[in-house]
């Protein structure tokens, strides 16, 4: 099926899809499509604003929807799941290093030649990780997640997938930014290039990130070269300041000179 015709194919309400007989082809040119990287989730333009694609994530939707949970035999033990969106298999010639001991990808998921995944690490449908990635052990890529070139995703990283609604833009980690161990971005917050999260950030759409270099509060956006760390603010209210609480305060404490790499930057930060 060519790509215009898989695109007008999805651009129908949910009802027609589903009682199309051809919903079966589309699918599977659909899931060829994301694995190529010619189809994608969400797309960056030129002025920066990256959009969710709506018939592509119709179209996951419309397999999850279209097909009943089956016994999917493996190791170490068998799955259920969905037939729509097995498990994938890679070829040496992808070049991508899948790293023996319990690693996942989800079919309809796009890997770069250079990606690594060092178990056990899992990456759901409708993610495109580029090329020369590090998804380190533990580390979760949601579905639908845009994942750029020569990210860093350190162990136990989660990067939550955002599916539904078909509308709603993903997380996204642009190219070369660093993403440290144990943290967590959800919600459709974005990652511009080069910044670097120290461990232990958590970030969603409605966190208030702090920007000690311009004095400003930010949301759902970290900037380019921004170096963030985790922090606290005391809490409000006459209990809180009894009971002596705080909340988390992500705060950005520097930006990345062109110089340094990622991980002098972030040494340099949190001394």
């Amino acid at each position: 099926m060519q790509a215009a015709a898989l695109e007008a194919f999805y651009q129908r309400d949910m009802a027609a899809i589903l009682a199309d007989p051809g919903l079966p082809e589309a699918h599977e040119a659909l899931l060829q499509a994301l694995e190529s990287g010619s189809a994608r989730s969400a797309r960056r333009d030129a002025d920066g604003v990256w959009r969710a694609d709506f018939w592509v994530k119709t179209a996951i939707l419309a397999g999850f929807r279209s097909t009943a949970t089956a016994l999917m035999p493996g190791w170490p033990s068998p799955m259920f799941d969905r037939t729509a969106f097995p498990p994938r298999a890679f070829e040496l010639a992808g070049n991508v290093r899948m790293v023996p001991g319990g690693s996942s990808v989800r079919r309809g998921a796009f890997l770069a030649p250079g990606v690594v995944i060092m178990p056990p690490a899992y990456v759901n449908v409708g993610a495109f990780v580029d090329e020369g990635t590090m998804v380190d052990s533990h580390a979760l890529v949601g579905s639908c997640a845009q994942i750029g070139k020569r990210v860093h995703l350190s162990a136990a990283a989660q990067v939550g997938g955002v599916l539904e609604p078909a509308g709603a833009v993903p997380v996204v980690v642009e190219d070369d930014a660093f993403v440290g161990g144990l943290c967590g971005l959800f919600e459709g917050v974005i990652i511009r290039r080069r910044a670097v999260l120290a461990p232990g950030v958590i970030l969603s759409a409605s966190t208030r990130i702090y920007d000690l270099v311009h004095g400003r509060e930010l949301t759902r956006e970290v900037p380019e070269g921004a170096v963030v760390v985790p922090g606290t603010r005391p809490a409000s209210g006459a209990y809180a300041k009894a009971a002596g609480l705080s909340l988390a305060a992500p705060c950005i404490v520097k930006y990345r000179d062109l110089g340094t790499d990622a991980a002098t930057t972030l040494e340099e930060a949190l001394r």
